[in-house]
């Protein structure tokens, strides 16, 4: 007969592919159409509407860091919290309508839906989803290149 530790510690593995299924489905409801919808137009973008891209991304990305200085968290968690801090910010903005009738209202909660998608990638949540793994990927390369732009350009500013 096994050791109730024994039994405790596989029914707990049963329940977490359950909830990280529940994250997913979560995600593909309040997430994934609004992330396509930005990468798919920051693709057809030209380089002044990209740099707009870039900045909104770094603003969502920056208002998202948790301001946590436990050094036994690992990035994977931070990752987590960082997501988690981009999805409630996406359930407020819809919540409250924010982006009805408004371009730029409607590409800021886009980029808070794409830094969730970046950050759960990052944080290896897709890896029983292999269609969120690679729009997560997608998410984790542009909000890559909207941080080295960003760099570039503030470096390039205080050097003028």
């Amino acid at each position: 007969m096994p050791r109730p530790v024994q039994i405790e510690t596989t029914v707990f593995g049963w329940l977490k592919p359950d909830r990280q299924r529940e994250k997913i489905r979560e995600d593909r409801k309040r997430l994934e159409a609004r992330a396509r919808r930005l990468l798919k137009n920051y693709l057809s973008a030209d380089e002044p509407r990209k740099q707009q891209y870039y900045e909104v991304v770094v603003g969502a990305a920056a208002a998202c860091q948790p301001d946590v200085s436990d050094p036994k968290l690992e990035n994977a968690q931070l990752a987590q919290i960082s997501a988690e801090a981009a999805l409630k910010v996406v359930k407020l903005r819809e919540s409250q309508a924010i982006d009805d009738n408004d371009q730029l209202a409607a590409l800021i909660t886009d980029a808070y839906a794409t830094v969730a998608l970046a950050y759960r990638r990052a944080s290896a949540a897709y890896t029983v989803d292999g269609d969120m793994q690679q729009l997560g990927t997608a998410a984790v390369h542009l909000l890559t290149i909207a941080m080295s732009y960003m760099a570039a350009r503030s470096e390039e500013v205080a050097h003028k």
